[in-house]
């Protein structure tokens, strides 16, 4: 229970530094540039005390339940004689933990809303959560059977700057910021936990080295389908206006 305590209190420190400095900024931006109404500053308020309570709660929830869950499941399949489950767990996993993702669901609304709706964010969301369930499935194939990760990565990257040469600039950017949202604290908790978990159980893997990585795959995942996303609705635009 003292742990548990000790914990919350840690985790509300670390909420308030985190919000007090933005806080202070804008309120001083209030007061000698922007000069809101009332009204504003009321809503600010109470946003930044739900924001507290809710980061609160998250990272608390992430720190008892999330991260011991994740490495346990890793652990056990880890040690399977048939641990290539890993590899289908591993998509279901990816799946859902970006389909959940808060920062995610942020993204393909933003993205609906200032396209006028011409990018639904429903299918930037399927992009985004199938890409990521096949980088961990491959992240998986990589701890089981032992695949380099420079090599991956390389052809990777290699890929997106190629299609970057062809892409629109609309979609480059929707892209790269994609990569950066997906590795948000549900993928960081869970699916690396797992990964840890797996390599930690697993006979010749070194959890530093086999391990860790997976949070690169999975930042380069989005990159590529949402270019080639914007590649397919360039060459459906052209063939409709022809």
């Amino acid at each position: 229970m003292n742990s548990i305590l000790g914990d919350l209190f840690k985790t509300i420190y670390e909420v308030i530094i985190l919000l007090l400095p933005l806080s202070i900024f804008f309120m001083l931006f209030q007061k000698f540039y922007l000069h809101l109404p009332k009204i504003y500053i009321e809503n600010l308020i109470k946003g930044i005390f739900l924001t507290f309570l809710g980061m609160v709660l998250f990272f608390e929830g992430v720190e008892i339940g999330f991260l011991p869950a994740g490495r346990t499941i890793g652990e056990y399949f880890g040690g399977l004689d048939y641990n290539w489950i890993l590899i289908p767990l591993g998509f279901s996993m990816g799946f859902l933990t970006t389909y959940a993702e808060p920062a995610v669901m942020i993204l393909c609304n933003q993205i609906e809303k200032f396209s006028n709706g011409f990018i639904q964010g429903k299918i930037i969301k399927y992009i985004l959560s199938f890409s990521v369930a096949f980088f961990v499935s491959l992240g998986m194939v990589k701890l089981v059977y032992g695949l380099n990760l420079l090599l991956i990565i390389i052809v990777g990257y290699s890929i997106v700057l190629l299609l970057t040469l062809f892409s629109d600039k609309e979609y480059i950017a929707i892209a790269f910021d994609s990569g950066g949202v997906v590795t948000g604290p549900m993928a960081v908790t869970f699916l690396m936990a797992m990964a840890l978990g797996a390599a930690s159980t697993m006979e010749g893997r070194n959890p530093l080295i086999d391990g860790f990585g997976l949070i690169s795959l999975i930042a380069l995942a989005p990159i590529i389908p949402v270019m080639a996303f914007g590649l397919i609705i360039r060459y459906k635009g052209g063939i409709k206006d022809e």
